[in-house]
């Protein structure tokens, strides 16, 4: 007697397909988010804000002309971080690092509550960049 004699549902079983690599190859590529890391776009923006006062204080006269080699640092630390290069995450790690201790460094020395708020932030702009997620999403 066949399964459809006694009332049941007969057995489905899920046999593997021959043609596994045309299938792979038919699934739709998977998209890219437009910005994985909004943490990544904060920070890129704030140093392109630091390149902009930095460039705007040295035509001023308040910094000195060799100022504007940091700039250039900068900006390619910030466009890079936008495209995901692992160089870039280096530079901007190394940028908010050095910019968090001259921070610190300025609130010990004149007591200028602002920059220890730039430095705070620093901080937290250096956390964020050694998160383990954020390393494997760069290329």
């Amino acid at each position: 007697m066949s399964d459809e004699e006694h009332g049941s549902e007969p057995e489905t079983r899920d046999e593997p397909s021959i043609n596994t690599a045309q299938e792979s190859n038919s699934l739709p590529a998977p998209k890219r988010e437009l910005l994985p890391l909004p943490g990544l776009a904060a920070i890129s923006l704030y140093l392109l804000l630091l390149a902009v006062v930095i460039i705007v204080g040295a035509v001023g006269g308040h910094y000195p002309p060799l100022f504007l080699v940091l700039p250039v640092f900068l900006f390619a630390a910030c466009g890079g971080l936008l495209m995901l290069f692992r160089w870039a995450w280096a530079m901007a790690l190394a940028a908010v690092l050095m910019l968090g201790g001259y921070n610190v460094w300025i609130f010990t020395r004149l007591h200028v509550f602002p920059a220890l708020i730039q430095g705070l932030l620093n901080l937290v702009f250096f956390f964020y960049l050694v998160r383990t997620e954020v390393r494997e999403k760069l290329r």
